[in-house]
């Protein structure tokens, strides 16, 4: 077996920042527990299988534990990846058809935008000893089908959260997803996005986050074209642009690393 594999570093303009993620380029469909064991290698918040399927593409998106209904980031890095290799013309969109339904990714520019679903949170009453574990007062705490939704008062706060991962693993949820007022002229808002019971404490850059915490400060902030920085150690940029139901997310990406996996079946 010799599959093309590529490491991608997305919501980045430059190696080594943003979201790492794993792609690799099918030529037939492959065991599920064949899928998991390549992103348990790979070992990055996402490793991402893309299969030519008619007038597009079938994606897939692992972490290192279990696999997720919609990632951002590796979307994102999986775009980048067709149209580096010319498996896609640099006019071409990229149309994948992904357990969230089929989404689309454009170039514009030195930029890939990324049509996604909008995921709205609701209000909730505040999970028994959430706070604590996160380690900061909850102003206001939301959920949507994949995530926790919790507002903390200040880039500070954010800032300095040191979360009891062990204790957020408990929560049946992906992941937890903390944001904040910006501290910065140029971004719009804050977040951090926590995930163990997905296998990731904590995670660089969170595509899929933007899909609620777009349509969450668009409320509060009255715009539907916002910039979102995500403030984890290696940090990350994403536009946002809310269109109804769905939301465009900007962002660049980098290649960083290619070779060809050679692991058979077992």
């Amino acid at each position: 077996m010799n599959l093309p594999i590529y490491q991608v570093d997305a919501f980045a303009s430059r190696p080594f920042s943003g979201n790492p993620a794993a792609i690799c380029i099918l030529d037939a469909a492959m065991p599920d527990p064949w899928m998991q064991s390549v992103a348990m290698e790979m070992n990055l918040a996402e490793t991402a299988f893309i299969l030519p399927a008619g007038n597009g593409f079938k994606l897939r998106w692992f972490t290192p534990t279990v696999e997720v209904d919609l990632c951002g980031h590796a979307t994102l890095a999986a775009a980048h990846v067709l149209w580096e290799t010319a498996r896609l013309s640099s006019g071409e969109p990229a149309d994948f058809d992904t357990r969230s339904g089929r989404l689309r990714c454009m170039r514009r520019g030195d930029s890939i935008e990324l049509d996604f679903p909008v995921e709205r949170e609701q209000p909730v009453p505040e999970p028994e000893g959430l706070a604590d574990a996160i380690g900061a007062q909850i102003v206001y705490c939301g959920r949507n089908r994949f995530d926790y939704l919790i507002q903390v008062s200040d880039a500070d706060t954010l800032y300095g959260l040191k979360p009891d991962f062990r204790r957020l693993a408990n929560y049946s949820v992906r992941g937890i997803i903390v944001t904040s007022v910006s501290d910065q002229p140029a971004i719009d808002f804050l977040s951090r996005f926590f995930a163990p019971a997905s296998g990731i404490d904590e995670d660089p850059v969170t595509g899929s986050a933007h899909c609620c915490l777009g349509p969450f400060w668009q409320h509060r902030l009255g715009r539907s074209e916002l910039t979102g920085y995500q403030a984890s150690a290696r940090g990350g940029e994403v536009g946002v642009r809310i269109q109804g139901d769905r939301v465009i997310l900007i962002g660049q990406a980098v290649t960083v690393m290619s070779g060809t996996l050679t692991a058979a079946l077992q």
